[in-house]
């Protein structure tokens, strides 16, 4: 068989897509929200219920499915974990009430959980240390572009069915259509067919550490002795409470603002849009940091700092009223926290073998919904009783906690063992 040249970028662009099609199934019911809430007279608080199922699940299964990815591998775990969320989000066109609608969400969850340590586990077989930056920036963007093409593909659904239901179907169907693209190109680059054999020996010799996956997969109770797991896993605590609440209840808070989501598509496409520079800005930049001599561990912590203080642009929405300002600020919140996000993600690669980069990953990803989890119960109760003005400072100030423990605790990987 012919080479395909620069495969690696061809993976990396499966792994977007992948990302892509995971954040359109989660975003619909974000985006149809104010009018399912409508339907079934729901109040912030039973629908903070809602968004905490898929959570549950989905904190669960982000460190169950980073260690069945490290043990059934990429192309298995990744297959199977599509197709299960895929379908999950079609049974959301059956809701009759709260009760269904949190079942299915909570199988939503668990099997999206497996994309991100799946991703992450990819990259550390797939590609240089000096591209692991972009790499991840090119996987993560995805989670922006589905958000923001989100609301344009489920509200031209909605009109063009006259209601809410076909949406779940629809775009659920996307997923199962993504797998046997994936299982056509996907191979480890060891085995692959289609790789040219200077790409190979450029993988092979410049991936980081035993990217290989030959080496023993580390017990947890090895991997949480160290100080590097757990400020990966605080990071993503202490930042991806603010990505979700911006994408699960982005709609009902420009409502609250006396805005109408119809009229209002602008104000979602700008954040996410955003959020996507701010992926190659944060992976890019660290990248050619590390092309430049700088050392891995110092270019991440650097670009990490810079983005955690970008991120208190968000306790500005509380002074400004005007539209464009509104927007503005959310968007430099989103752009930070897209390249702080990309920072977070690259580290288990940088820092651990790759026989134990899905289930670091997925650690981080649990620390993360639980810290989500507790966002989102009190985020309905505060902004039905008071606003979102108290959750909007709050989340401005708690990315600086992540900051702070990445730039006091990671280091360079020769300095530490595994």
């Amino acid at each position: 068989m012919k080479p395909i040249r620069r495969l690696r970028w061809y993976i990396g662009g499966i792994l977007f897509l992948s990302t892509v099609i995971n954040y359109i199934d989660r975003q619909t019911l974000s985006v149809l929200a104010p009018h399912i809430k409508t339907e079934f007279q729901w109040n912030n608080e039973t629908f903070a219920l809602v968004i905490i199922s898929f959570r549950i699940a989905y904190t669960i299964g982000q460190t169950l499915c980073g260690r069945m990815v490290d043990w059934l591998g990429v192309r298995q775990g990744l297959s199977i974990s599509v197709a299960f969320y895929s379908i999950s989000a079609m049974l959301g066109s059956f809701t009759s009430g709260l009760r269904s609608l949190c079942g299915f969400r909570f199988l939503l969850g668990f099997g999206e959980a497996a994309n991100w340590p799946g991703a992450a586990k990819t990259v550390s077989e797939w590609f240089p240390i000096t591209e692991t930056g972009w790499a991840v920036a090119l996987y993560d963007s995805g989670s922006a572009i589905g958000a923001a093409l989100a609301p344009f593909l489920v509200y031209w659904i909605y009109e063009h069915f006259g209601g809410w239901r076909p949406a779940f179907l629809i775009t659920g169907i996307l997923g199962l259509l993504w797998i046997p693209l994936f299982r056509a190109i996907y191979r480890k680059p060891e085995e692959h067919p289609r790789l040219g054999d200077d790409e190979r020996k450029l993988i092979l010799d410049n991936r980081p550490r035993d990217a290989g996956g030959t080496g023993e997969r580390l017990p947890y109770s090895v991997l949480l002795r160290q100080r590097k797991t757990w400020a990966i896993i605080l990071a993503k605590m202490c930042t991806d409470p603010v990505w979700f609440f911006i994408t699960d209840w982005f709609a009902i808070y420009l409502v609250s603002r006396g805005l109408k989501v119809e009229d209002s598509l602008l104000a979602f496409w700008v954040p996410f849009v955003a959020a996507d520079v701010g992926n190659f800005a944060g992976g890019g930049l660290s990248s050619w940091l590390v092309s430049k001599g700088w050392p891995l561990a110092k270019s991440r912590r650097v670009v990490a700092a810079v983005s955690a203080v970008g991120m208190s642009f968000l306790g500005a929405t509380v002074f400004f009223d005007g539209f464009p300002l509104l927007v503005g600020s959310f968007a430099i919140a989103t752009l930070s926290y897209a390249a702080l996000s990309t920072i977070i993600l690259a580290l288990p690669a940088d820092l651990y073998p790759s026989s134990s980069v899905a289930s670091v990953s997925g650690m981080s990803g649990t620390g993360a919904g639980i810290g989500t989890i507790a966002a989102t119960y009190l985020t309905g109760i505060v902004s039905d009783r008071y606003s979102f003005q108290p959750v909007l400072l709050v989340a401005s100030a708690i990315p600086l906690v992540a900051g702070l423990a990445l730039w006091v605790f990671i280091r360079e990987p020769r300095q530490e063992k595994v």
